[in-house]
């Protein structure tokens, strides 16, 4: 899993960092956190490819979180894109995209499906689960989480201990099925283990609220807006926004792992003030610069 930071300011752009766009690269799924003006450009800037996308989690509808889907959708129109692009995002999601037809002319249309998620599990296959909640932005909000499910790992030593050859009955074990072995039956607990998979939040435009903490929890990595510091408070709860200070206090108390801050407000030249304001909280807190890329 790799995640590239394509954009990590708020609401303008400044030289050095784009509007806000995380993008999550897990084997065939390409997940676009947000879409800021200009992200296709820091697409190309970054070297990945915008066929890589195949879905779209939208946070809100501000300006500065989707003002690069209309580029997107046109430049993907233009490309051999084979997919269907999947496209989320809170209540009234599927309006504004109609709207947004409206008001622009495409010369292709591409395969795309608008879907409008509330509370918990949206999406889930065999590798992963999608999760949403609410927040508290005074417009339909919502913060995402990326959960891995556990894969089961042969144990080696047991398995050499036991004699189990290499080949289809370990395949079986890794499936989670019983196999037959020197007479006796083998469990695949005997032999295997489940690996927890990784968690990955995303928590952007709020508050801080109850629900940061749940889609927080136990998060190898949270990604989460810093846009003042705690000098200025009382402007985030204003606005609706967190500081870098409010971003550690809530990877300290959700168990977090490693927490990486975005969404910077452009008054500050360079976030130093930001990621002290983190670390004296939460250690592990480093401020996201544009192209930075994070491997988990």
């Amino acid at each position: 899993m790799q995640i590239t930071f394509l954009g990590t300011s708020s609401m303008v752009p400044t030289k050095e960092r784009n509007q806000t766009a995380v993008f999550l690269s897990y084997g065939s799924e390409g997940i676009l956190f947000d879409c800021g003006e200009g992200t296709q450009r820091q697409f190309k800037i970054a070297g990945i490819s915008l066929t890589k996308v195949t879905k779209v989690l939208i946070s809100h509808w501000h300006g500065d979180h989707v003002l690069g889907l209309p580029g997107l959708i046109q430049t993907l129109s233009s490309m051999e894109y084979t997919g269907k692009l999947e496209i989320y995002g809170p209540e009234g999601s599927k309006k504004r995209m109609e709207k947004m037809f409206e008001a622009f002319v495409f010369d292709k249309r591409l395969n795309f499906a608008v879907k409008e998620v509330k509370h918990g599990v949206f999406f889930e296959n065999d590798e992963f689960q999608l999760e949403s909640c609410p927040l508290e932005h005074g417009i339909e909000t919502l913060g995402y989480a990326f959960i891995e499910k556990g894969k089961r790992k042969i144990d080696l030593k047991r398995v050499k201990k036991m004699r189990i050859p290499i080949g289809p009955l370990l395949g079986n074990i890794q499936q989670g099925k019983s196999i037959e072995h020197d007479g006796r039956k083998v469990q695949p607990d005997e032999v295997s283990f489940i690996e927890k998979g990784k968690k990955v939040a995303y928590i952007t435009d709020t508050v801080l609220c109850e629900n940061c903490c749940k889609l927080a929890e136990n998060a190898d990595l949270l990604i989460c807006e810093a846009t003042y510091s705690s000098k200025l408070m009382d402007k985030g709860e204003e606005y609706g926004h967190m500081t870098a200070r409010q971003a550690a206090q809530l990877a300290n108390k959700s168990n977090v792992s490693r927490l990486i801050l975005i969404h910077f407000s452009a008054r500050y030249k360079n976030t130093q003030e930001l990621e002290e304001d983190a670390r004296n909280i939460f250690d592990n807190s480093i401020c996201a610069k544009d192209f930075m890329k994070a491997d988990l």
